[in-house]
């Protein structure tokens, strides 16, 4: 959208919000970028430059507007759109995998040679993935300083940076202020050391109807991995240096954030994970202005728009709730995953509530034995070929996965049918498009609003619905009196 100049000036002239993250807008008499509804009059259009990311405007010279915090914006809603390799980099990158793995350990996982990639990330993004990872490595750490009160040098490493040195010349580059200097600005509710609680703000694209994803949440909420407790879901995370409990609370501007962390180098991933299993990045206006075009559906999202599809924060355990939900009722789900976090899962400290236990990995759930999988012996036989093809590779389910390639690989595993199928694409994988035809509360919407029953025939008519199709389940979903369509009691009160 950046190359269209006419658009992008008309979008930073009107103040904007919907375009926050899709582009970034630098001003060159002042040498700063800022999100298209930064409160600052209008500069000349003239001298407006457009960039697709803030690694490009940063890497173009220009550092960040202390006023609206471009670092800050929500993502574009494009790398949870699309799948093709600079989107599915994307994912991966906001992941931490950069951070981790390096350039080639992206480069990797994507099947392209690390030449390959650059040249597509640069082409599309102005940066490469070095840049990229640099530019929210800088996110982090401006967060960090905010959000904590942690030593500079403990920020500085935990935010990924090699040395004070880098880190200093990062901040100051791109928030034209030293770590002090931003730190003195904040206005902070306090904060504490390394093992302690972090509250962050997380901005969202409105509208947003919280009944639906806080809903879906928390009525499957797996005993001592996640809760809901005091307006708030709660869920511990398997992190990479340890594990971390989060609670969110959706509020009317933002989705507070409080996090406990074993390690504050896993802050990036588990913001970026948070914001997945919520959908944050969504476009909302754009999902629903299709869904809208249909007589059948205008009616539903004209009650609450906004609707955001339900993910996870880590793939492969939804992978596993889903086919231990089988054509089972959501209570029986619940008790069939609580039976293997309780034998299984590591153990955890929360002292903020009733969280027990991370969810068990698939390395864990490799050698599951009968004793724990009360169920008939065909699901126990699909969870066990799932598991070993999660755990040895075969079978790709991650934020980076390719969408077509997963779906093959789940198809060809014994047992698991369209439902469970398109249910992982739906919240692991994160397919927009995905549709789970035959599922029970579909079909009643279906009947309800004298749409075909039928799977195949309902398939054929949700066409009219790509490619949000994922979007309109939940509008379909909210036809029924279920507790996942609404927040407990205790929020609404």
């Amino acid at each position: 959208m950046h190359e269209d100049v006419e658009r992008c000036v008309r979008a930073v002239q009107s103040k904007d919000a919907r375009f926050d993250g899709w582009f970034f807008t630098a001003v060159v008499t002042t040498g700063i970028y800022c999100r298209p509804s930064c409160p600052v009059p209008a500069p000349k259009p003239g001298n407006m430059r457009f960039y697709p990311s803030a690694a490009a405007a940063q890497q173009a010279g220009f550092r960040a507007c202390k006023r609206c915090r471009p670092d800050a914006s929500p993502g574009s809603p494009l790398w949870n759109v699309r799948a093709d390799v600079v989107a599915r980099a994307m994912r991966l990158i906001g992941d931490g995998v950069v951070d981790r793995e390096g350039v080639s350990g992206l480069a990797r996982r994507l099947g392209y040679s690390v030449r390959q990639l650059e040249r597509q990330l640069t082409a599309e993004l102005g940066a490469g993935p070095l840049a990229l990872a640099r530019a929210q490595r800088a996110q982090t750490a401006r967060m960090l300083i905010e959000s904590s009160v942690l030593p500079m040098g403990e920020v500085a490493f935990a935010a990924g940076f090699s040395s004070i040195r880098s880190f200093n010349d990062t901040v100051m580059r791109v928030f034209a202020l030293t770590p002090s200097q931003l730190r003195a600005r904040a206005s902070r509710s306090g904060g504490v050391g390394a093992a302690g609680l972090l509250r962050l703000r997380l901005p969202f694209r409105r509208p947003l109807c919280p009944d639906n994803v806080f809903g879906h949440l928390a009525a499957t909420a797996v005993p001592g991995v996640e809760e809901w407790r005091d307006g708030a879901f709660r869920r511990t995370l398997s992190l990479p240096h340890g594990p971390g409990v989060v609670g969110l609370r959706p509020l009317p501007e933002y989705v507070e954030c409080l996090l406990r962390l074993a390690d504050v180098r896993d802050l990036s991933i588990a913001i970026g994970r948070c914001r997945w299993l919520l959908d944050l990045d969504a476009d909302p206006l754009a999902v629903d202005e299709v869904l809208r075009g249909d007589e059948v559906l205008r009616g539903l999202v004209d009650k609450a728009p906004g609707r955001r599809v339900p993910r996870t924060v880590d793939p492969h355990e939804f992978a596993v709730r889903a086919v231990l939900g089988q054509q089972v009722s959501t209570a029986a789900a619940r008790t069939h995953a609580g039976r293997l976090v309780e034998a299984l899962g590591a153990r955890v400290e929360d002292a903020d509530g009733g969280l027990t236990h991370v969810f068990p990995s698939v390395a864990d759930l490799v050698d599951v034995g009968d004793e724990l999988l009360a169920m008939p012996r065909a699901r126990r036989d699909s969870l066990r070929a799932l598991v070993r093809a999660l755990a040895d590779g075969t079978v790709d389910v991650s934020v980076g996965a390719d969408w077509d390639a997963a779906r093959a690989g789940l198809s060809g595993l014994s047992g698991l049918g369209p439902w469970t199928v398109e249910s992982i694409a739906m919240r692991s994988l994160g397919d927009p498009d995905a549709f789970v035809a035959s599922d029970l509360g579909v079909r009643l919407a279906a009947r309800q609003l004298d749409l075909p029953v039928s799977p195949g025939a309902l398939g054929a008519r949700s066409r009219a619905w790509r490619p949000w199709r994922a979007y309109a389940v939940q509008y379909l979903w909210a036809t029924g009196d279920h507790a996942i369509n609404r927040m407990p009691v205790e929020a609404a009160a």
